[in-house]
């Protein structure tokens, strides 16, 4: 604004207080999308006495102007709370708003056979020539987003559903003298895909329903491939792209609560409450469901290249299964977790079912003592009938996920420590220790029921976010997949494995990243006589 108005006799400077009074009218609009809102969520009164007004004093600068236009104009508003706010500070448009609404109430004194001052009228004048293209370029706007709104009402998917996509391909190779106990390595790349469609729905704005299609084309390198599990990627089961339902949940705040500040950074499957329900219908797991403290690593699509390296093995029991999650924020520092999952559930044959075959249940406490330390502790019992028996999550040696082999029925209890540390803004330390108590539940060849195995892993992760520019990331992984220490049933691994692995994801733009990494397995198998094996990838993430 010019220095002329600014001049104004103490009248013409009351005006100001009328267009402050007339922005505050309109609930102080910070957005054209609130000034285009039919129905503002407030409420003003009208002032007849620049008394009612408890922040305003006589011996204010603008009193004397505040009180004659409440009594010669009665077009000052307060807010619901009795005070003016006249120090408050306002943008150009508001101010516009505001000198159109004392516009309108001056046409309608005008209009009503009342006097106005001429030197008022002149000042009016003056404002609707000096604001004139600020309101012409606030009605234009407004009439494109009620335009653009329409438009989108027409044609938008759904009311209450948000579709969310992401792709990925990847070239892998694999890299060593031969498999892991003998054998020829074939190191020919490959070309893997995977497809994901979300259909995320809200039906009252806190809970949420997840319907997600699948479609891969993936090898895996596993024992067919590798001779162990060790070297198996982040996602690496299904083939012939075929589409498929891979996931089914809903979410539900129990008990409604402020959302909080410390779920981790992926995004958190519960709806936000202080005590929230999860129900799995297909595709569960439990690293989606609570707190995993290895944020930056778990997606399966953007995080760690291998599967060892997502997350805690405790984390893939009952994985992809049905059954409920519930998570209870007790206070701000706490969360606990509570949670069961059958992977067969839905097959009513024997050993399998929601109760009568494999399961999971696990339970968590979470602990947040600051904003950048955070840690948990969680047990997951366990039970694997005959022919399914995967007690490492398909991570570790073929002994660490069958201590017994594949056909004694076997049980564990998983107990497992998280940490992560923000070490700086842009450096996050992470880890986790499992250990396994395997107990066979049948007797087979060489195994008596009651026969006990431990095993244990643990890693330590390194994510530098924002690394050479924003949503890039690089990342270190080292660690030991899961070993039998000692086995009543069989035979112990007196050798360990080591996992290391690097990767670093670079965004081209806001919807396409590339990510090159690798990993490699020294000793694999728990065994120094087997030759180290590098995995390789090159990813492309597409995300819509």
């Amino acid at each position: 604004m010019n220095r002329a108005f600014w001049q104004l006799n103490p009248i013409s400077t009351g005006i100001l207080g009328v267009f402050l009074a007339a922005s505050a009218a309109n609930a102080q609009m910070t957005s054209v999308d609130e000034l285009s809102d039919p129905t503002p969520s407030f409420s003003l009164d009208q002032v007849t006495s620049v008394s009612q007004l408890s922040d305003v004093q006589p011996t204010d600068w603008a009193f004397q102007a505040l009180q004659s236009l409440v009594e010669r104009y009665g077009c000052i508003a307060g807010y619901p709370d009795g005070t003016y706010r006249g120090n408050n500070f306002m943008t150009r448009y508001e101010f516009a708003a505001g000198v159109n609404a004392c516009l309108d109430q001056i046409v309608s004194l005008i209009g009503g056979g009342d006097t106005i001052d001429p030197e008022d009228l002149a000042t009016i004048r003056r404002l609707q020539e000096e604001f004139a293209a600020e309101l012409a370029a606030l009605r234009g706007r407004v009439d494109r987003l009620e335009s653009r709104t329409a438009e989108l009402e027409a044609n938008q998917f759904s009311t209450t559903t948000q579709l969310r996509g992401e792709a990925s391909f990847s070239v892998s190779s694999l890299f060593g003298d031969e498999k892991a106990g003998g054998g020829d390595l074939d190191r020919n790349p490959v070309l893997n895909d995977r497809i994901r469609l979300f259909f995320n729905t809200s039906f009252s704005g806190r809970d949420r329903l997840i319907t997600r299609l699948d479609a891969l084309n993936v090898v895996p390198f596993g024992p067919d491939t590798t001779g162990t599990f060790m070297t198996r990627t982040a996602f690496d089961e299904g083939d012939d792209n075929n589409v498929r339902l891979g996931k089914l949940m809903y979410s539900v705040p129990l008990i409604e609560g402020s959302d909080g500040g410390h779920h981790h950074r992926q995004g958190h499957a519960s709806a936000p409450g202080r005590v929230s329900l999860v129900v799995d219908a297909k595709g569960g797991e439990f690293a989606g469901n609570f707190v995993n403290f290895n944020d930056y690593f778990a997606e399966e699509m953007t995080g760690a290249i291998s599967r060892f390296g997502r997350f805690n093995p405790i984390y893939y029991q009952g994985f992809e299964g049905t059954g409920l999650s519930v998570n209870v924020r007790a206070g701000d520092a706490i969360t606990l977790s509570a949670g069961y999952l059958a992977p067969e559930a839905n097959d009513p044959n024997p050993k399998n079912g929601l109760f009568n075959g494999r399961y999971a249940a696990i339970a968590q406490v979470a602990v947040f003592p600051s904003d950048t330390i955070r840690f948990g502790l969680n047990y997951s019992r366990a039970y694997y009938p005959s022919g399914s028996v995967l007690l490492s999550g398909a991570t570790g040696s073929q002994l660490a996920n069958r201590p017994f082999g594949n056909s004694v029925a076997t049980s564990a209890d998983h107990f497992g420590f998280q940490t992560s540390i923000d070490i700086a803004s842009r450096l996050t330390l992470a880890g986790w220790a499992g250990l396994s108590l395997a107990h066979a539940e049948s007797d087979f060849v060489g195994v008596e029921e009651g026969d006990d195995a431990t095993i244990f892993n643990w890693a330590l992760t390194l994510a530098l976010p924002d690394l050479g520019k924003d949503g890039a990331m690089g990342g270190l992984i080292v660690g030991q997949p899961p070993r039998v220490l000692d086995n009543d049933g069989g035979r112990d691994e007196d050798d360990a494995s080591w996992h290391i692995e690097a990767q670093y994801r670079y965004p081209i733009n806001d919807r396409i990243s590339i990510n090159p990494g690798f990993f490699v397995v020294l000793n694999p198998e728990n065994d120094n006589d087997n030759e180290a094996l590098w995995v390789t990838s090159i990813r492309t993430i597409f995300r819509f």
